[in-house]
């Protein structure tokens, strides 16, 4: 027996609303990433940059590129997805939704879908930002763009189970602020872990986002603080992880159900 057709409209239908929804707040979707950019590279670029001219042959404002990046794109993919989901929950509406002739794959591919659209037209638009400010080489275009969607594939994954998950907005911004952009900026975002005394880089090799940070940087640079293959290894995994949770969320209807 054949396994059911996608519902391509169904899909398309929940894509174009979500993606409606940031158009109209377009300006500050656009802005904030901007704005933000240059203000990284005013304070890191210039006055740790004066100290630090070069990490691993690379200049240094160059080299925090990958990782303004990847910190952008973190957290914009967990806040699109998770205030996604969260509120038709917070309005009633996700039953309207679960009523629909919509299997779960077509609901997660059209809100994750969304949400990875954005984080990496968003991605795209600090690193135009951060070529205004400095030189950017990307040694590998390829795995950086797959690195890009991957990663933000996984995080818009994750961001979706913490909307379902959170009962409130305190809740929604729980995770996010407590432990995602901590373990960016404690990932190498802006210095590589190779700087760090012995026992600390082997602690910081307990941070899932290192291995995020570095492959994306070895993209750009063809080096990184991990080896390429667990950084990849470790984004497939994360994704896999991310379906299943999803998998058991709707088929036991966890914080779906009244």
């Amino acid at each position: 027996m054949s396994a059911p057709a996608l519902n391509p409209r169904g899909i398309w239908a929940i894509f174009t609303a979500e993606m409606a929804r940031t158009r109209r707040t377009i300006l500050q979707s656009v802005a904030t990433p901007v704005i933000t950019t240059a203000l990284y590279f005013v304070v890191f670029g210039s006055a740790i940059g004066s100290r630090i001219q070069q990490v691993g042959g690379v200049d240094y404002g160059a080299f925090i590129v990958p990782g303004l990046m990847m910190l952008s794109l973190l957290t914009q993919s967990i806040s699109n997805a998770s205030i996604a989901i969260y509120f038709p929950k917070f309005t009633g509406t996700v039953y309207e939704i679960l009523s629909a002739p919509l299997s779960y794959v077509e609901v997660v591919i059209g809100y994750v879908g969304a949400a990875t659209t954005k984080s990496v037209v968003i991605g795209l638009i600090i690193l135009a930002t951060a070529a205004v400010f400095t030189p950017v080489h990307i040694l590998h275009p390829f795995w950086m763009a797959a690195f890009l969607v991957l990663t933000s594939v996984a995080f818009s994954l994750f961001g979706f189970i913490i909307g379902i998950w959170a009962k409130n907005f305190e809740q929604l911004a729980l995770i996010p602020s407590l432990v995602v952009t901590p373990l960016t900026f404690l990932g190498g975002a802006f210095y590589s872990i190779d700087m760090l005394p012995p026992f600390w880089r082997a602690v910081s090799l307990f941070n899932p986002v290192v291995y995020l940070i570095s492959g994306f940087r070895w993209s750009f640079y063809g080096q990184g603080d991990v080896s390429v293959e667990a950084s990849l290894g470790f984004t497939c995994l994360f994704i896999l992880l991310c379906l299943c949770a999803l998998w058991w969320i709707f088929r036991t209807g966890y914080r779906l159900k009244p």
